[in-house]
């Protein structure tokens, strides 16, 4: 048994009852009763007609007898460690002045100065023990890329 839906009111049609009209474009409608063809022959909305199943539809008639609304589990926010630094530490770089962090920063990069000065001053000493040892010093070769040279392009000037 094959139910069909009213094209107009949305109600359900069970076999032996309804209206199957065929328009000029040779779309099948099936309407539920006369009144349902009438209505959508004289173009009128069935999301504004009371009675049909698209109005309640829209305006949530009934929706509460047949369905009741299911509760959204909440998200619970839980703040953790990362990457083995506890939370209280976290929260302690958090409350720090910007003039702590930028003090501290400015101590990190003068760290780093230094030990790049240290590296340096090494390598020219370890240079020039070389030197009076009588060794090769090296130097870095820059690599060359082999391009082709090419003439001007022909064409070019418009």
């Amino acid at each position: 048994m094959k139910l069909e839906v009213c094209n107009y009111s949305g109600f359900k049609i069970y076999p032996g009852h309804g209206k199957r009209v065929v328009k000029i474009d040779g779309k099948v409608h099936i309407y539920l009763n006369r009144k349902c063809q009438r209505a959508a022959d004289m173009r009128r909305n069935p999301r504004r007609v009371t009675w049909t199943l698209y109005y309640r539809r829209k305006h949530r008639k009934g929706a509460s007898e047949q369905q009741t609304k299911t509760r959204t589990r909440r998200n619970v926010k839980f703040q953790r460690a990362i990457a083995g630094v506890t939370w209280n530490e976290i929260l302690a770089k958090r409350n720090q002045q910007p003039e702590f962090r930028k003090a501290q920063r400015q101590d990190a990069i003068n760290a780093a100065k230094q030990a790049k000065k240290v590296k340096t001053q090494q390598k020219k000493v370890a240079q020039a023990a070389n030197v009076k040892a009588g060794k090769p010093v090296k130097k870095a070769e820059k690599i060359q890329k082999n391009v082709p040279k090419t003439g001007p392009k022909k064409g070019t000037q418009r």
